[in-house]
């Protein structure tokens, strides 16, 4: 008779794991139609071209940040050193230039 309890027992798991399994299951498959939808989603956006007037003026930016770039590697000018080789009166010095500099590679880097 010890055997009908534990068939029963054993029955009983088996059909609470075979529920598990299907709602698993169902998940599942809305989980894949989600991450498809997504994946639909980011090509699309992907595949959106910018207007062309961002893209200018995005060309500009760049061209704008080259000429800084060049200008701050260049020798400063006599009128904005001064007497001193740290910068004029009003704080435009090598030092600051190099670190304007630094802070536009980092916004580049970020963009």
């Amino acid at each position: 008779m010890p055997s009908s309890p534990v068939s029963f027992r054993i029955t009983r798991h088996t059909e609470d794991l075979a529920q598990t399994i299907h709602a698993l299951s169902q998940r599942v498959v809305s989980l894949e139609r989600r991450l498809a939808q997504l994946e639909d989603h980011l090509t699309a956006s992907a595949e959106e071209d910018l207007p062309e007037e961002q893209v200018a003026s995005l060309a500009n930016v760049d061209q704008l940040l080259r000429d800084c770039r060049e200008l701050l590697a260049a020798d400063p000018p006599q009128a904005l050193t001064g007497a001193s080789s740290s910068g004029s009166s009003r704080g435009f010095g090598p030092s600051k230039a190099e670190d304007a500099l630094e802070g536009l590679d980092d916004v580049e880097d970020a963009a």
